[in-house]
């Protein structure tokens, strides 16, 4: 924290009036089915962003990255969207957003300062949002309670960077708890924290660097009409809903499906088992059953979803080799996180097998060419003021 008021006390000649911090995230499971209504498992980990902001006397916007060094203008009076703008344009997006409820805001110098650049990936975006978010409302005693923020948070989203909407992602940037993961159950519009209870492993995040090349455009799959076909596939299935276990039935509700989307909607729909094994791992504190969830759901991505890539699948299988080098039983688990096509993955194994995992990216880095980034981290709290402190 001491080093985003340095930077803006250096940047604007005055410290700020108010720091927020938001957590980083990633998606353990389900980030694939949110559109179809379904459950997304997610954490937010000490990957944090911290967000000053000071008020101006005029109607102008100064924006500062200190990582980078990057600054960026703007004014309340005209705010607009701006590719060149970046990550300014999610701070731009709340500012809109606020104005176009009917409140008068005045100028700002903002600092956004986070040691992991938002094109990276582990939310540092929505973090930015989130922060910014919390912070106009505070700064400026806006009335909105945390439901209301969501509202803001999605017009900022939709209408402003003509995004799609991710609530797992802000209930996990919002929300989150200390030592627990959050799901989010996207029909029902809730979430629930579940304690992540396994002390001997260690959680590592992996960036492999890849560039990201999509191989496929995933609104393929997003259509009114395929969501319709896997309703009808739904089912009551342990005082919940699932899907139909039929293989019968499930090919015929799907033979009109063109084979692409088949194999993908299939795996949504395996992807919904996997996240309640996920969960009930964590609930009865059986790593085994968390572990082989995960591992079969990195599986389905990589064979039916089609987002992988031969390095991810190799930092993947690296990981798995510790369970069959010491013939444990999924003691260790790792899968592609995010958009996919590269870029990350997370890995959880136990505390003594971690450095034994960092000496295999030197291998990864012979063979591919990428220099990884890892990133040790445990669950942490959703955003929250930073300065001025908060009154107990």
């Amino acid at each position: 924290m001491e080093k985003v008021v340095s930077a803006h006390n250096e940047e604007f000649s005055s410290p700020p009036d108010i720091v927020l911090s938001a957590p980083g995230r990633f998606h353990l499971v389900g980030e694939h089915s949110w559109y179809f209504k379904d459950k997304t498992l997610s954490m937010a980990v000490n990957l944090p962003v911290y967000l000053a902001i000071s008020k101006r006397p005029d109607s102008s916007l100064r924006f500062y990255f200190p990582q980078t060094k990057e600054r960026k203008r703007a004014n309340i009076t005209s705010l607009k969207y701006r590719r060149e703008d970046r990550w300014a344009n999610n701070v731009k997006a709340l500012m809109f957003a606020f104005v176009s409820m009917g409140h008068e805001l005045p100028g700002m110098n903002v600092t956004v300062y986070s040691d992991i650049l938002p094109s990276a990936g582990f939310g540092i975006t929505t973090a930015i949002k989130v922060a910014t978010a919390l912070a106009l409302r505070t700064l400026f005693s806006l009335p909105y309670d945390d439901k209301a923020i969501m509202d803001i948070l999605e017009k900022a989203n939709r209408v402003f960077l003509s995004t799609e909407h991710y609530v797992s992602d802000l209930n996990a940037a919002l929300f989150a708890k200390k030592n627990t993961c959050i799901l989010t159950n996207h029909k029902t519009k809730t979430y629930k924290t579940i304690p992540f209870p396994f002390k001997d492993h260690t959680i590592v995040l992996t960036d492999a660097r890849v560039p990201r090349i999509s191989l496929w455009d995933e609104e393929t799959i997003r259509r009114e009409e395929y969501r319709n076909v896997l309703k009808d596939l739904e089912i009551r299935k342990n005082g919940d809903w699932g899907y139909e276990d039929s293989e019968a039935e499930i090919a015929d509700v799907l033979s009109d499906v063109p084979e692409d989307v088949r194999r993908r909607l299939i795996c949504v729909m395996k992807e919904h088992q996997y996240v309640v094994d996920a969960v009930d791992g964590l609930e009865t504190k059986d790593f085994s059953k968390f572990a082989r969830a995960v591992n079969k759901s990195h599986e389905i991505m990589r064979d039916l979803y089609q987002i992988s890539c031969p390095e991810i699948d190799w930092l993947v299988k690296r990981v798995l080799e510790f369970d069959s080098m010491a013939i444990r039983k999924a003691d260790s688990c790792a899968r592609i996180t995010g958009k996919g096509f590269g870029r990350c993955t997370y890995t959880i194994i136990k505390n003594e097998d971690v450095e034994t995992y960092m000496q295999k990216l030197s291998d990864y880095e012979r063979i591919f060419g990428f220099h990884p980034v890892t990133y040790i981290v445990k669950p942490v709290d959703g955003a929250a003021i930073q300065y001025p402190y908060k009154k107990s």
